[in-house]
């Protein structure tokens, strides 16, 4: 059965009052800063996750910025967590920058051991700098990375960067929405792509050329026909239900793209 989780970093503009004018890196930044306090850390991610489960959903891919190695201690990580454990929420990924360095790769691995999670979805520039590095590294914590496209005009530039594989350990995270950027066919994209698909990041965008994000069916990705393609290639993963707009809290949206999501998995 296909997993449905729900990317914190939904919440990205959130640390900004919603107002995010300077775009992802101010979020980021912001987002950072909000949770770097370790005597704040608890009770800060507690109210995110309390939020997420008001939204129906069961599960989380962790956002990179929520519990990131340049600042994360073992306190960090032991109230993550027990936070999580109390909210009986499951992490499905950890999600977004994996690191520049190797000191940044191998606490990422440490943090999502710590977490109990099996894949990193996102991209590291320690593939490029040092790929038997990385693939060491993540056989070394048993874990899988799964390259997110963004700049990727096609499916074939993502399995360039797959490679061989890494004896298992390198695959594909789709973000349906950056693939509708770029001007591809997200739904063909994951067929091509579904011997080394580890996780999809469902998100629909308004136009080809702007990354920007909205509902489900409200923009010009085909949803339905990925999901459709996920379900003929029996896909063993999880969905990441993804929507991050700058200057509103996408909380109604979320839940309707979710019902919707839920009902194309039904039929």
């Amino acid at each position: 059965m296909i997993g449905i989780s729900f990317m914190t970093a939904n919440y990205c503009a959130r640390p900004t009052g919603w107002n995010m004018t300077e775009g992802w890196g101010q979020g980021d930044q912001a987002t950072n800063a909000y949770f770097a306090p370790l005597e704040t850390y608890g009770a800060r991610l507690d109210t995110y996750l309390a939020d997420v489960q008001a939204l129906g959903f069961t599960a989380v891919d962790f956002w990179t910025s929520l519990l990131n190695p340049p600042w994360a201690t073992d306190a960090h990580i032991a109230l993550a967590r027990e936070r999580l454990q109390q909210r009986g929420l499951a992490v499905y990924s950890i999600a977004g920058w994996m690191g520049s360095t190797p000191a940044e790769v191998v606490r990422t691995c440490e943090i999502a051991t710590a977490l109990g999670v099996p894949v990193l979805a996102g991209r590291t520039s320690m593939l490029s700098k040092d790929r038997p590095f990385v693939v060491a590294t993540l056989q070394q914590y048993g874990l899988r990375l799964g390259i997110e496209n963004h700049p990727e005009k096609s499916a074939d530039e993502v399995l360039a960067q797959i490679g061989d594989g890494g004896a298992g350990t390198l695959g594909a995270t789709v973000d349906t929405g950056w693939f509708g950027t770029q001007g591809v066919d997200a739904a063909d994209a994951l067929r091509q792509l579904a011997p080394y698909l580890f996780v999809v990041h469902l998100k629909d965008v308004r136009e080809v050329g702007q990354h920007r994000t909205c509902r489900y069916g409200a923009g010009i990705v085909p949803l339905e026909r990925c999901v459709r393609v996920l379900q003929a290639i029996d896909f063993p993963g999880t969905i990441s239900v993804e929507h991050e707009p700058e200057f509103f809290d996408p909380a109604d949206d979320i839940q309707a793209s979710l019902r919707l999501l839920k009902g194309w998995l039904a039929q």
